[in-house]
Parts: structure tokens; C-alpha cells; sequence
């Protein structure tokens, strides 16, 4: 598999993980019972996840 593809594939799967850690933050941010708090840090999730997506966009367009 050529890195133009990889570089793809590897987007589409860091911006799932992206939207998936947002829905669950808005989840946690409207939970009934503000002591129940969780452990995961979905913002940075958040945050990672939309890095990696704009540099393998990024690394997918230039091809090289």
C-alpha cells in the first residue's frame, strides 16, 4: 500500500475518533448526576484525534 493511501486511511480513522470523543464529552457535559464523573479526557482526545487528522491530511495531499 502506498503512503498516499495509508495517509488516508490513518485520517479516516483519527476523525471517527474524533467525533466520538466529542459526542462522549457532550454526554459527560449533560450528565444528571454531576458527581458521577468519568476518567476519561476527552478533550484531549479531542485534540490528538484533529492533530493526527490535519497531518495525515496533510502528509495524503503533498505525497511524498
Amino acid at each position: 500500500m502506498e503512503l498516499r493511501t495509508t495517509a488516508w486511511i490513518i485520517a479516516a480513522v483519527c476523525a471517527t475518533i474524533f467525533v466520538t470523543a466529542m459526542l462522549a464529552e457532550q454526554r459527560r457535559a449533560r450528565r444528571r448526576d454531576p458527581d458521577r464523573v468519568g476518567f476519561m479526557p476527552w478533550t484531549l482526545v479531542q485534540l490528538l484525534a484533529i492533530l493526527a487528522t490535519v497531518l495525515s491530511v496533510a502528509l495524503a495531499l503533498t505525497g511524498e
